[in-house]
């Protein structure tokens, strides 16, 4: 009984596995087609994303901050041999300068 049990698992997973006949695809494992009416060239569509440069900016900018900030970060540890995540907490820290040079 469980033998059979076991077979019937088997083949339902072995199933669902191959449900898909792969009529249309460009080559194994690449099957995805698009909905009817997605243009061919995604470029000048509706489907174009169109990337703002001021938005994308800003990512630039957030990681420079960023950068700076673990910059001072760097230079109190090496200087005190203590982390200090809250860079407002190191002493000498600038916004608009770099951390001096040892």
């Amino acid at each position: 009984m469980k033998v059979l049990a076991l077979t019937g698992a088997m083949l339902l997973i072995a199933g669902s596995a191959f449900a898909y006949d792969g009529t249309n695809c460009k080559e194994p494992g690449n099957c995805w087609e698009p909905k009817p009416g997605y243009p061919e060239k995604v470029e000048g569509s509706k489907y174009d994303p169109q990337h703002d440069p001021a938005e994308l900016s800003k990512q630039e900018e957030a990681i420079a901050a960023m950068e700076h900030r673990n910059a001072w970060r760097v230079y109190n540890m090496k200087k005190t041999g203590s982390f200090v995540y809250n860079v407002k907490k190191i002493p000498g820290y600038d916004d608009t300068t770099a951390p001096p040079v040892n």
